[in-house]
């Protein structure tokens, strides 16, 4: 494709490299919504069935233990209203939190002010911020585009750990369709993985790695088919709105809005509003925007509108760039320099996708050999 284009119904644009429109002008994530949402998002009434049975399995599991359930707690909205409906729900989970040393106090605040108002126990593992710190420099050195991978990877290994130890197999994720279902592949990397974020540390790192949560894909998948973990997407059983979760959070429990998407963390609000476009041209608004034009909770002239208002105010750039760059470490050359350097791709370096893929083909394979059904699953 030549020339810049953009979706006639989202707000998705060629700075996907890989977006394509239909005769209607319509892009690849707006018919991938439709098809998602069609086969998970739920109406709701079979939405309040499934989920009441869910639900009613994961009670009777956890008689007799202190817990039913995992739910992870970031601060931000979807973890907090899941925590919330969790509770509404009657069940019983553990609350863990991964601390990186990047909390808002917007996101401590959240996270106290749920803990108490729902009554949860809270398990909190601490990354060593030296041993955290070297790993993002690493992965900023390295070029590539998913720096938040290193998070998200330990967050689902200490949600396995979690519920292990306590012998609970369900985890309840905020991951929901609505507001997430939009996001390019090139703007992000598989969390899971594992081989992926060791070679890029052991390239460019300088410390050792023994205090972040890791599990490889094959230990994600023999938790996931022997131990019988089981997610569970709340949030696609609801009737789920952004607008709607921060109304009832603020007025049940307290809670603060901290601004944009995902910027409970200091880092990822610098990651996303600075870092991702100016080095690579990424602005997630605009995934996070076509969501919600596509579930209706937002326009295209609302998203448009607000598309052209900046990412960082002058002042608040330059505070949040010393800070950042101090706290990691960087000097305000050595970091231009890496930012004028040109992006890499995860693949240029070491990763499990060289044996998962032929693995998945195997796994499609033997489910179609009669009897070999429930081996391969």
């Amino acid at each position: 494709m030549t020339g810049y284009a953009i979706c006639a119904r989202c707000v998705m644009d060629t700075t996907d490299r890989e977006i394509a429109f239909d005769a209607r002008g319509f892009c690849n994530h707006c018919r991938f919504y439709e098809q998602v949402t069609a086969r998970e998002v739920l109406g709701p009434a079979e939405g309040t069935r499934r989920l009441a049975a869910l639900v009613a399995e994961a009670k009777s599991e956890g008689e007799g233990k202190p817990y039913d359930c995992i739910v992870g707690l970031s601060g931000g909205v979807d973890s907090s209203y899941l925590a919330l409906q969790a509770r509404k729900l009657g069940l019983r989970p553990v609350a863990i939190h991964l601390d990186n040393s990047w909390d808002s106090e917007a996101a401590v605040h959240n996270i106290e002010r749920i803990v108490r108002g729902l009554d949860l126990d809270l398990v909190t593992h601490v990354v060593d911020w030296l041993e955290f710190r070297d790993l993002q420099r690493a992965f900023i050195r390295a070029g590539v585009v998913d720096i938040e991978m290193i998070t998200d990877h330990a967050i689902t290994a200490l949600a396995h750990q979690i519920a292990i130890d306590h012998d609970v197999r369900w985890i309840l994720s905020g991951t929901n369709h609505v507001t997430e279902s939009i996001m390019p592949v090139t703007w992000t990397h598989r969390k899971s993985d594992l081989r992926n974020l060791k070679a890029i540390h052991q390239r460019f790192g300088r410390r050792p790695m023994s205090t972040l949560p890791t599990a490889s894909m094959l230990r994600i998948q023999y938790n996931l088919r022997v131990r019988r973990l089981q997610s569970i997407s709340v949030l696609n059983h609801l009737p789920y709105t952004r607008a709607g979760a921060i109304e009832e959070l603020r007025r049940e429990l307290g809670w603060v809005d901290y601004g944009g998407k995902h910027h409970e963390s200091l880092w990822t609000r610098f990651y996303q509003a600075h870092l991702l476009p100016q080095k690579f041209g990424v602005d997630k608004r605009r995934a996070h925007l076509s969501a919600l034009i596509c579930s209706g909770q937002a326009t295209r002239e609302e998203a448009l509108s607000r598309l052209e208002k900046p990412l960082y105010g002058v002042a608040e750039l330059r505070h949040d760039r010393d800070y950042v760059l101090k706290k990691l470490g960087f000097g305000e050359e050595e970091f231009d320099a890496i930012m004028r350097e040109p992006p890499r791709s995860h693949l240029d370096y070491p990763s499990d996708s060289d044996y998962i893929a032929p693995l998945m083909r195997l796994n499609r394979g033997l489910r179609r050999v009669p009897g070999l059904r429930r081996l391969a699953t």
